[in-house]
């Protein structure tokens, strides 16, 4: 039976802009009333004359099922006797204007594959999660001082039956997370799974927000994929898209003949190097549905966090516009107000709804305090992913080695600002496409040298503060920039190189998971010290990562020319042995081999600002990982 008070009280909470679960109320329901099974319909559209349900089990004809107005903000119903799961419709509005117009559902679970655009019924009930271990284990996990490397997948470029003909989440399921348990990443972060029309635009151009793109399957297709994540010990990371929405004719653009879900004044809805645009913050409705699709990606599906795409251009009025196409907020500022108050109930929301999850953004500026609590003042994100590291460490390693000592500056600057944000360093999908060439091919020199520096890059990125994410390819080396609608090109593991640096990564990332200097303390300042930052005219760079137990300490050096050096005099902070448990140039990565095989026993005579140290040999644009330890614990790796 249907609780007519609870929904009554529902009703008013969406209107307040504080019903936290919406798509429990509006949407397609299958539901018995009065002893009948069918479907109930529920949608808000204030500015509608009449809306009406259709679809082909009324021949489209919007006379047979016209919904009733339930107040005057907006909100209309009808319950359809007989109808159930699988039912295709659309809503028939007709607007103020006096035109008929076709919509999918906002609140919609599932949709038609493309090029149809029709809302289909689905429930979500009857699925049965086998991931009860993960989700306890993820309550008391702590987030900021675990190990975290992100693989950033693109499921239908990964791997396809051929152009725009892909498996099924759960054929996924089989292929990718065993690879990626392979090599031994943490989490897998999705690109948006949201439903839009466009292949092309990867999911960042929505028109279904509830619904999981039909290209790849069912919703229980893709609860299927996540639990057997889990089940696996990787946590399922998706990218969520609150800042704008595409204007196709179907989706949320006039969904009721006006500016509903987007802004009246065209200053502040459209986006124009995009061609979207953005949401009514200020509109409590809006609000209602943007907390709550975030609230259903994490409870519904599962998911281990959001991270959420373009803050920036939410956060700033004048987001990629000229002067003239924006207009300044009440107090003269170019800040959307209204934006910034949304972000921030967003994430007390989601805090309180689902406790220990991940909300990242991916912000561009240097707005303060992104991932710090709102009751300080706040965006209330637990992490920010940091762009001036990924920028200045890019334009860094693509230049010849010759000129680094130039710009020693770009590989040293981010330890300036590491601590003022939780970082997340991101290599996506952005940094290997549309001419911006792969991440192994934005690197100088012959072929040797250019695995050399990916590998030196990769070893430095793992080694530097902050939690990892590298986007599908980088991690055996694709030469080709993403091709997002080709598979990646595996053919390359059929040569020794991709292939080493693949078992490279995979090595990499158990170091990086077996030593806890290299992520506990990745947000506090006692967890990295410099030994020397400075010998830019060798391009060479020495620092220690610290854990909560000194036993941990590692001293990581980094050479970024192709220059050998014997004999090379490191401070160390402890006297005793050191060894050399992890180079990049180990032959087996297809490195030279320049490594030190002997411990090193360090001499008591001040140096680079410690009271000993250590004469080592500094590898070829590489990266060595030595601990002070008389049994070293990681003998077990490949050096």
């Amino acid at each position: 039976m249907v609780d007519e008070t609870a929904i009554d009280h529902d009703i008013y909470l969406f209107h307040q802009g504080n019903l936290r679960y919406s798509y429990q109320l509006l949407g397609a329901h299958v539901v018995t009333v009065d002893g009948k099974p069918g479907v109930r319909f529920m949608v808000w559209a204030p500015n509608a004359e009449q809306v009406s349900v259709v679809g082909i089990f009324n021949k489209w004809d919007g006379r047979q099922h016209q919904m009733e107005k339930l107040n005057v903000n907006g909100l209309w119903c009808v319950f359809i006797p007989e109808l159930e799961k699988g039912t295709i419709y659309k809503y028939e509005v007709l607007t103020a204007h006096g035109h008929l117009q076709l919509k999918a559902d906002p609140y919609a679970f599932s949709s038609e594959l493309r090029p149809a655009t029709a809302s289909v019924v689905y429930s979500l009930d009857g699925y049965v999660w086998q991931d009860d271990q993960w989700m306890k284990r993820r309550e008391g996990m702590n987030l900021y001082e675990s190990p975290m490397s992100i693989y950033e997948l693109h499921l239908g470029s990964w791997k396809n039956i051929e152009e725009e003909i892909f498996y099924n989440y759960r054929d996924y399921a089989e292929m990718v997370i065993p690879y990626v348990k392979d090599l031994g990443y943490t989490h897998i972060e999705l690109l948006p799974l949201t439903e839009h029309p466009f292949d092309r635009s990867w999911g960042y151009q929505a028109t279904g927000y509830y619904a999981v793109t039909a290209r790849y399957g069912t919703p229980d297709d893709f609860r299927y994929f996540v639990d057997q994540c889990h089940e696996h010990s990787i946590g399922v990371i998706l990218d969520w898209v609150p800042g704008h929405f595409c204007k196709d004719q179907h989706g949320l653009r006039r969904f009721d003949g006006e500016a509903l879900y987007e802004y009246a004044n065209p200053k502040k809805a459209e986006k124009t190097q995009w061609g979207t645009l953005t949401f009514d913050f200020a509109r409590n409705e809006v609000q209602s549905f943007l907390i709550s699709n975030a609230i259903y990606w994490l409870k519904e599906f599962h998911l281990d966090g959001l991270r959420v795409d373009a803050v920036a251009s939410m956060l700033y009025l004048d987001f990629g516009k000229e002067d003239g196409e924006w207009e300044l907020n009440e107090y003269g500022g170019r800040e959307n107000l209204e934006a910034v108050d949304f972000i921030k109930r967003l994430n007390e929301a989601i805090y309180e709804e689902v406790p220990n999850v991940l909300m990242m953004a991916e912000e561009s500026t240097s707005w303060p305090l992104v991932s710090a609590p709102t009751y300080i003042g706040g965006l209330g994100f637990n992490y920010k992913w940091n762009m001036g590291w990924m920028n200045d460490m890019l334009r860094y390693m693509e230049m010849e080695p010759v000129h680094r000592k130039y710009h020693h500056n770009l590989i040293t600057f981010s330890l300036h600002y590491a601590y003022s944000e939780n970082f997340v360093l991101p290599i996506s999908h952005d940094e290997v496409v549309h001419g911006k060439k792969s991440l192994l091919n934005k690197m100088p020199g012959d072929y040797w040298q250019k695995f050399a520096n990916l590998r030196a890059f990769l070893a430095y990125m793992y080694a530097h503060p902050g939690k990892k994410l590298l986007f599908m390819g980088g991690e055996f080396g694709q030469f080709h920039e993403w091709k997002d609608m080709d598979e990646l090109d595996w053919e390359l593991l059929d040569y020794d190189s991709h292939r080493a640096i693949l078992n490279f990564m995979k090595q990499l990332h158990q170091l990086y998971r077996d030593m806890p200097a290299l992520w506990e303390l990745d947000h506090d300042q006692e967890g990295f010290f410099w030994i020397d930052p400075h010998n830019f005219e060798q391009s060479i760079l020495s620092f220690v990562r610290n854990s909560r137990s000194t036993n941990d300490q590692l001293v990581v050096v980094c050479n970024f020319t192709p220059e050998v050096y014997h004999g090379y005099k490191v401070g160390v902070p402890k006297s005793g042995t050191y060894k050399e448990i992890f180079t990049s140039d180990a032959v087996h990565f297809g490195g030279s081999g320049q490594s030190n095989g002997l411990t090193l026993k360090a001499i008591t005579e001040p140096w680079q600002g410690q009271d000993q140290h250590i004469e080592m040999t500094i590898p070829p644009l590489a990266v060595s990982f030595l601990k002070c330890t008389s049994k070293v614990k990681g003998e077990d790796y490949e050096r």
